[in-house]
């Protein structure tokens, strides 16, 4: 529920349960709204609250609400505290369902970071009797850094020694903007920092942009060469390397849920108490409603829950408790503080712990998800899916598995061809390699699997491995490489085998008796549990033969030398009863089907005796593992991740390895420009990545490594719209360069003074009333002579300018190009 106190005016355009991004200003210790072309600079002498909420960020049907407040590195202590309050202000009036965020400049959230395209640091603040704000433009050196999330921050002074070989500069004279690009700056940066260049050219209309590699400024025209040489002397350049500067991103520190832990904070009569009540996995019962916790996840943020019935003090005061918290456990005062309301949690803070999944209307039950909650049940083509790509996903099937299939078994650590006959049976002692081939619009695409069998060795597994990237190789690097580990099969795997997969226990060599034998069993009694609905999902797996292996919520085959007995367990579906018979079916013998509750006394016999089983229901251990986007490197000796929030294929960088989590299976995409260590350390790192799951993710989830131009639909419907001609149209820093240079307007260069924002030329040139200007476009017509028709507007007086435009002529050079031919046109000056 909102609030019942006064509310503050500005709160009152918000617009509730809609999509929107706002952003406030704090002004006098009061909040003034930033206009919206204006989002994305900030002033670092000042604080701004930000309020944002995303459609692709739903739960329970709502959208998930962000409230951040910024903080300058320059703003004072009162107006952190205005931030502070204004944004519990904010929560408050829209009942404490948001998520508050502490962001500080340089060191902002990937989630606060995605909503602007870049982000832009200016000197200054607003004129609050603390910093004075010059809107004058004036000559200005600006860094450009990062990879996904590029920052562009104004360096105080325009010196050779503020700048670096590792990252690009934008130096901004007036009438021209410089573009400078250290050696090893990053492929976004060169491409961002001439975007901005060009940006800026053409907000102005009256400037060019000029782009400068380094080592390189000799290049450049006479005139280029004077104006820069002006402000950054060549003769004493003297820039520093790369590595003498902090790295290109804010990377932040997977800590393993073992490091994680769980602080109860209770108001005892206006004390606030803080006592550590849990360390290592948390799950969501250890949150209790009638109070406040917080959850230390070390560097990588400190997280405040507040409980349903918490006291109010301990809601309005958990941001100051946490940043208190974090002082005394001398954290850096930039770490990442955010608090939460009971019901709201966001899928970060989920993440955290073993949390139920929320269920819904429509929902599919415990059961349905346990087996997987989308069932694929006819057959369809690739076409189909490559065109219906968000299916692809969420099935994780690039068809119904008809392709043509080859399989290998490791044997002495070579490939030893199977027989077809033998498609579809696996060994837990040995390692397979499988090549999977379809057809989409009539083009071959490939898929290499390498099955691992948990009780296979080490050396097998590794021999799996090289014969698959062997392979890749042989087929040109074109195949998907996944990494299946035996009981964690993706759908697609199961696919292949129409239904009739089947996992033994032990390897080949000690089952198989001869080929005379039916079953190529030792023994022909052997049990396996069944799971599927259809023959796109149903695997079988031998379990030990007897009568507690039966579960009520599963059916089982039993083969014997002389009868085969389907077992259906009362939880079963019609469906999964049909697959059951379906694996039956591979004996020669008709199979006798036995429902749970009447079996008779030559089953119990076959089995080994009647004993006690699993009858109750299984509950689900799912948790919400909604997607996640990760470029990540354990380069610094230590494994480090930046998410990227609200992605979509653009953040897919070509000289990137990124992981894409998706719950069920870790995708490690590898762009063409990824260096050859985190091209050979892919995989590797993507299982740290499974490691340091705070929730102790599975070790055997599924890996599937992607090499950029071959992704197949299972992994592009995850990021909305697909372009697959991306990476051969996209510009490339050299083809944008020869383009900002085609578009240069010519360049005039008078002096130096008149360079720093057309303010000199102003003044310099004879003045003349304006009705002698208005409407005149030659001398014919009365228009004074020696005055530039196109440029009138610099011929008034600054009293007269004032007057006529409202604003002065340097607030009027800062405006956009567009806005000021308007204003020229309806003053008659244009």
């Amino acid at each position: 529920m909102g609030s019942t106190g006064p509310i503050d005016p500005a709160w009152k355009v918000v617009p509730k349960g809609k999509q929107c991004l706002l952003i406030w200003r704090i002004e006098n210790m009061k909040v003034v709204a930033v206009p919206r072309d204006q989002f994305g600079n900030f002033y670092k002498g000042d604080a701004y609250i930000i309020y944002a909420t995303s459609e692709a960020r739903m739960r329970k049907g709502r959208f998930e609400t962000n409230i951040h407040f910024w903080l300058g590195q320059e703003c004072s202590q009162d107006e952190e505290g205005a931030a502070a309050i204004k944004t519990v202000e904010l929560d408050d009036y829209l009942g404490g369902g948001p998520v508050q965020h502490r962001e500080t400049q340089g060191h902002e959230s990937q989630q606060f970071l995605s909503y602007f395209k870049c982000v832009k640091y200016s000197n200054g603040g607003v004129a609050s009797g603390f910093k004075h704000v010059d809107r004058t433009i004036r000559p200005g050196l600006y860094q450009v850094k990062g990879k996904h999330s590029v920052r562009v921050t104004e360096i105080t002074n325009i010196a050779w020694e503020n700048m670096n070989e590792g990252d690009a500069f934008i130096l901004d004279v007036g009438k021209i903007v410089f573009v400078w690009i250290g050696i090893e700056a990053n492929r976004t940066e060169k491409i961002k920092a001439a975007e901005i260049g060009r940006g800026m050219r053409d907000d102005r209309g009256n400037s060019a942009c000029v782009i400068v590699n380094s080592t390189e400024e000799e290049t450049m025209s006479d005139q280029e060469k004077q104006l820069f040489n002006s402000h950054l002397r060549l003769d004493q350049k003297a820039v520093k390397a790369a590595s003498e500067v902090p790295p290109d991103t804010e990377v932040l520190d997977r800590v393993a849920g073992a490091q994680i832990k769980l602080y109860l904070c209770k108001d005892d009569n206006g004390t606030l108490t803080i006592k550590e009540v849990k360390n290592g996995k948390l799950h969501r019962k250890d949150l209790d409603p009638d109070d406040s916790f917080i959850v230390d996840n070390g560097e990588a943020g400190v997280w405040v829950w507040c409980g349903r019935k918490s006291s109010q003090i301990e809601k309005n005061e958990a941001m100051r408790n946490a940043k208190g918290f974090a002082k005394r456990k001398n954290y850096s005062d930039n770490i990442s503080i955010k608090r939460v309301f009971d019901g709201s949690e966001p899928a970060l803070f989920r993440q955290l712990f073993t949390w139920p999944p929320d269920r819904l209307p429509g929902q599919p039950t415990d059961k349905q998800k346990r087996r997987g909650s989308r069932t694929v049940q006819a057959r369809f083509d690739a076409a189909t899916l490559h065109s219906e790509r968000e299916m692809a996903a969420d099935t994780q099937m690039v068809d119904d598995g008809s392709g043509t299939v080859r399989i290998w078994r490791i044997e002495n650590f070579e490939l030893k061809p199977l027989d077809m006959k033998y498609f579809g049976q696996f060994y837990g002692g040995d390692c397979y390699v499988i090549l999977y081939t379809y057809l989409v619009n009539g083009s071959e695409n490939y898929i290499i699997y390498f099955w691992l069998g948990l009780k296979s060795s080490q050396d097998e597994q590794g021999s799996a491995a090289l014969w698959s990237v062997n392979i890749d190789d042989q087929y040109g690097g074109k195949p998907v490489q996944i990494r299946v580990v035996q009981g964690k099969e993706p759908p697609h795997f199961m696919a292949m085998f129409g239904g009739k997969m089947m996992i033994f226990k032990g390897g080949k060599a000690g089952w198989t008796k001869g080929e005379d034998d039916e079953d190529g069993r030792k023994d022909g009694t052997y049990l396996m549990q069944v799971r599927g609905t259809s023959e796109l999902n149903t695997k079988a797996v031998q379990v030990d033969c007897r009568g507690a292996s039966l579960n009520s919520n599963d059916s089982f085959v039993l083969f014997t030398k002389t009868t085969v007995y389907v077992w259906v367990g009362k939880g079963c579906t019609g469906d999964e009863k049909e697959m059951a018979k379906h694996i039956a079916n591979m004996s020669k013998r008709e199979p006798v089907l036995v429902p749970e509750g009447q079996e008779k006394q030559n089953f119990w016999d076959a089995i080994g005796g009647k004993e006690d089983y699993v009858s109750e229901k299984v509950l689900s251990e799912d948790s919400e593992y909604p997607p996640r986007l990760f470029q990540a490197s354990n380069a610094s000796g230590r494994f480090v991740v930046e998410e990227i929030y609200n992605f979509n294929q653009q953040d897919l960088v070509i000289d990137d390895v990124v992981l894409l989590d998706a719950g069920h299976t870790i995708f490690v995409w590898i762009g063409e420009g990824a260096n050859k260590e985190e091209k050979d350390t892919s995989v590797k790192t993507a299982l740290e990545y499974i490691k340091t799951d705070p929730k102790g993710r599975d070790e055997d989830t599924p890996v599937v490594r992607i090499k950029q131009g071959y992704e197949p639909p299972t992994f592009t419907g995850f990021f909305g719209v697909w372009d697959k001609d991306m990476w051969s149209k996209g510009k490339t820093f050299e083809e944008l360069c020869k383009e900002v240079g085609e578009s240069n307007t010519g360049i005039e260069l008078v002096t130096e003074s008149s360079l720093q924002n057309g303010e000199a030329s102003f003044s310099n040139v004879a003045k003349h009333p304006y009705e002698l200007l208005k409407d005149k476009k030659t001398e014919e017509e009365g228009l004074p002579k020696g005055v530039d028709p196109s440029k009138k507007e610099i011929y008034l007086n600054e009293e007269e300018f004032q007057t006529n435009f409202g604003l002065a002529y340097s607030d009027f050079l800062s405006l956009p190009a567009w806005k000021q031919q308007s204003k020229k046109k309806s003053l008659g000056l244009f």
